[in-house]
């Protein structure tokens, strides 16, 4: 959808048109400018930044004010892409009106176009009073982050028939209650094609195979940023940090050589008054 200002039925159109959607994180300015002019069609605040870009080592202690904070920033450098941000741990699991007031400071507060939610049949209700009240929601199935402790670790789900049925039902239940998208992660791909192939709406898959509607990756993976290992189903398609290391280091060395700064990058001359 290049030029185009992506929207929520936008997405829709690109199932119907077979094409596929590709999605990606962003935690700042920088990242959400550079993500937008590269062409994805939705830029994803996850609270992934909180591994990412605060040091955490999970998603867990990310707060609302600062998933506010970030999409903020998100928002100011991303013009055609559709903005979601993901709602924290345990923000939008009490009472739907709690919900509802911390969705809506995403949006109003934060600039996010849609918010996304982890949790199937349980956390129906809530979306589709979200949704009623005009916030575009995606759900977010599978491996759920924020549920790391009771799901015993990252591992595939969905592998036993009764977990798989689950997850089909929970992807109709949010289908049902007003979901535009949904992420299926961490999935074995046969289910995740077959649930992509019974939903009218798109699912974007990480670590579910290619046979969902679209894919996301974290990007910090993505180019090279993360440390320490990585998930199987992750491509890196750059080394940045390595760039980065390199580029400070080479920049220290010249310091201390008081190679920089040289008569290049100088203002003027001691003499000169400059």
């Amino acid at each position: 959808m290049p030029g185009i200002k992506v929207r929520t039925d936008s997405l829709l159109e690109c199932k119907r048109a077979g094409e596929k959607i590709v999605m990606v994180t962003a935690y700042d300015y920088p990242s959400g400018r550079l993500t937008d002019e590269a062409g994805v069609d939705v830029v994803l605040v996850g609270d992934s930044l909180g591994n990412v870009a605060l040091g955490f080592q999970d998603t867990i202690p990310v707060t609302l004010d600062q998933m506010v904070h970030h999409t903020a920033a998100v928002r100011r450098g991303v013009k055609r892409a559709l903005l979601v941000s993901d709602m924290p741990f345990m923000t939008y699991k009490g009472s739907v009106e709690e919900a509802l007031r911390n969705c809506a400071r995403l949006v109003q507060q934060g600039g996010a176009e849609a918010v996304k939610l982890e949790g199937g049949v349980e956390i129906a209700p809530t979306i589709e009073r979200l949704t009623r009240a005009g916030i575009p929601v995606m759900g977010h199935l599978g491996l759920t982050p924020q549920s790391i402790h009771a799901l015993g670790g990252y591992t595939v789900q969905g592998k036993r028939p009764d977990a798989a049925q689950r997850l089909r039902d929970d992807a109709l239940a949010l289908q049902e209650a007003g979901c535009f998208s949904m992420v299926l992660e961490c999935m074995p791909w046969e289910l995740a094609e077959e649930i992509s192939r019974s939903l009218v709406v798109p699912t974007i898959g990480i670590g579910a195979g290619g046979g969902c509607d679209g894919q996301v990756l974290v990007l910090g993976d993505l180019i090279g940023l993360t440390t320490g290992k990585l998930p199987r189903f992750v491509k890196q398609y750059a080394q940045v940090g390595q760039t980065i290391r390199e580029a400070v280091g080479q920049y220290a060395r010249e310091v201390r050589t008081r190679e920089y700064p040289d008569s290049e990058h100088a203002y003027g001359t001691r003499n000169s008054g400059a």
